[in-house]
């Protein structure tokens, strides 16, 4: 019970006069600054002039517009400032002394002459050297040139000859060593051959009971070799038109097919996943190359080693040691199926195609060189190179592009039409390959034509320039 003559006051009360409490004891300054002493204000203002004007205050009167305009955006620090008069430096050497380890990373010694003040990417974008006029107050800032091969003019590819004859997909296609006929394998069951000059129709060669997805004819016997998805692999006789030799051992469809340069060795690879190297003599089996997770869908092979290339659907390519059997490096540059590659006649350098990219390889072990300037954004199914330098591939969308080989500049794109009579989605490109001259090209198609292309001869660099070379920003060449 409270005692009489005690005022009981309320939560809202107490308050109220806590906070009466608070404003009388601060009202006496409130909103008044703080007095600061002199010393204080000195520092102050010091601080401000030393962070606004520094970087010019002992500037050379003498100096050129140029160099007071370059060295006000960059300070330099207090220790600067203090320098004696008579050894006063220039503001750009102030700049490119005082930033951190420059000169080591210009050329691997400090103090050097030359400064790589900025890089980019691994990339000096801007050198400094001194000037050679013997003032060593001055400094000379320029950005460097790109270091990427320019291309030189190619003249455009123009189609002049379109071949029917096949009732099915062409799939693949191989010149004679004399350059005087070609065959083309169908998925209509038939090999046929073909006059190069005139594209008259000479010979129809029948076995396979499935779709023919590769060729080759031997350039030092009479021989051809084809393979299918019927898993045969054929060598057929050239002097009497008739199969003399089958190759049995391959467990589902053959999708590629090489021969050795030198050696009486026969390659092919297919759905089963391995490359199997065959005695083109005897038929027997010398090496079943296992390794790959899927199809072995494109083969190279060279008298060197590695002897023998597997480009695979499970986005790999394997160099093989052809003596022991074995794989010696795999190549996992791509993301997507290697469905297609080829090698330089002249030098030691292959391409592979996928597609996400076009990449280009060294030998022998195989290291990566660039990528190709341009993407077709298609499955690529074939590509060919002449010893020109100049590479041609072939999409699953019917486009057809030309390519310089040194500096992956893509100067011509074309785009194949169908034959009448055919749908807009088989204008599909399965095969292609150079003549022995390097002036025709042979292109088999899904329209089930073939095609054959050769350069422009009208064509000037005037009348037709082709697409703009633009060397590439942001990639590096080995």
């Amino acid at each position: 019970m409270a005692a009489e003559g005690v005022e009981v006051k309320t939560l809202k009360t107490l308050t109220l006069q806590s906070l009466k409490r608070s404003h009388d004891l601060f009202v006496s300054n409130h909103g008044q600054r703080i007095p600061l002493d002199e010393a204080s204000q000195r520092k102050k203002l010091q601080c401000k002039i030393s962070d606004e004007y520094a970087a010019v205050r002992d500037m050379d009167p003498s100096a050129p517009p140029g160099q007071a305009k370059a060295s006000s955006a960059a300070p330099v620090p207090s220790q600067a400032v203090k320098a004696p008069k008579e050894e006063k430096p220039s503001a750009i050497q102030r700049m490119i002394e005082n930033m951190p380890s420059t000169s080591e990373e210009a050329d691997g010694t400090p103090g050097s002459s030359a400064v790589v003040p900025y890089k980019e990417n691994g990339k000096a974008l801007i050198e400094a050297k001194q000037v050679p006029d013997g003032n060593t107050s001055a400094a000379v800032i320029r950005r460097m040139p790109s270091k990427w091969p320019k291309p030189e003019w190619r003249a455009p590819w123009k189609l002049y000859r379109v071949i029917s004859g096949h009732l099915g997909w062409v799939r693949s296609v191989a010149v004679d060593p004399t350059n005087e006929w070609f065959a083309t394998g169908s998925a209509d069951r038939t090999i046929k051959i073909w006059d190069l000059a005139s594209g008259t129709l000479k010979l129809t060669l029948t076995g396979h009971i499935e779709q023919v997805t590769g060729l080759a004819v031997s350039p030092r016997h009479p021989y051809m070799f084809s393979c299918g998805l019927d898993k045969q692999v054929k060598c057929w006789d050239l002097e009497y038109n008739k199969v003399i030799r089958h190759y049995h051992g391959h467990l589902s469809g053959v999708y590629s097919l090489a021969l050795h340069p030198t050696l009486d060795l026969l390659m092919t690879g297919g759905r089963d996943s391995a490359c199997r190297v065959w005695d083109m003599r005897t038929k027997t089996q010398a090496f079943c190359l296992s390794g790959h997770d899927n199809t072995v869908c494109s083969i190279l092979s060279q008298g060197t080693d590695p002897q023998v290339i597997t480009g695979s659907h499970d986005s790999t390519i394997k160099l093989w040691d052809l003596a022991a059997g074995k794989a010696i490096t795999t190549l996992t540059h791509h993301k997507k199926s290697v469905r297609a590659m080829c090698m330089h006649p002249n030098e030691y350098t292959f391409a592979s195609a996928s597609a996400d990219n076009i990449k280009k390889f060294l030998l022998p072990k195989g290291n990566f060189l660039h990528n190709m300037l341009s993407n077709q954004r298609t499955i690529v199914n074939t590509m060919s190179v002449n010893e020109d330098g100049l590479m041609v591939t072939g999409g699953d969308n019917g486009s057809l592009w030309w390519w310089d080989w040194k500096s992956g500049h893509n100067f011509q794109k074309e785009q194949t039409l169908v034959q009448p009579g055919s749908l807009e989605s088989e204008g599909g490109i399965f095969a292609t390959t150079f003549d022995l001259t390097g002036t025709r090209l042979i292109t088999a198609e899904a329209d089930k034509t073939i095609k054959m292309w050769k350069e422009d001869e009208t064509a000037t660099k005037e009348t037709h320039p082709g697409i703009a070379f633009r060397p590439p920003k942001d990639m590096k060449r080995f």
